[in-house]
């Protein structure tokens, strides 16, 4: 007798995505809480790209390229905001400052915009190279 009738071995019974989630949220959030660029950074790729990857298994999308893209649109706009609401002015100087030596708040923005633009670019030629290839 099956204790479990009409479950087959041959399907996955649960989804990889919320454990990368969980570990794009947490290495995200270590990295910009003791401010390691690197690790904030690919934490927060992780953390789109699992999302990205969840709604295209549920089937709530046909392809993930628009979604990172947008989710990238969005980290984007909160880095430029947490960026610029920490400076004073906005002018080369400041800007060339920022990039050169971002501490404190204002590097927690740029690394929000630099995974922002990261995920733009992943969404943008996975979209390109998914049309060429067609």
């Amino acid at each position: 007798m099956d204790d479990q009738p009409g479950l087959s071995d041959q399907y996955r019974m649960s989804s990889p995505w919320p454990l990368i989630v969980v570990l794009g949220l947490l290495f995200s959030e270590l990295g910009l809480l003791f401010n390691v660029f690197p690790v904030a950074v690919g934490g927060l790729l992780l953390f789109v790209g699992a999302i990205a990857g969840i709604v295209l298994e549920s089937g709530y999308a046909d392809r993930p390229w628009n979604l990172l893209a947008g989710l990238g649109v969005a980290l984007c706009v909160l880095g430029a905001l947490v960026t610029v609401t920490q400076l004073d002015s906005v002018t080369l100087d400041a800007i060339a400052t920022v990039v050169g030596q971002p501490n404190g708040i204002v590097g927690r923005g740029v690394e929000l915009l630099i995974a922002g633009v990261v995920s733009i670019a992943i969404g943008a030629g996975g979209r390109f190279a998914e049309s060429e290839s067609i």
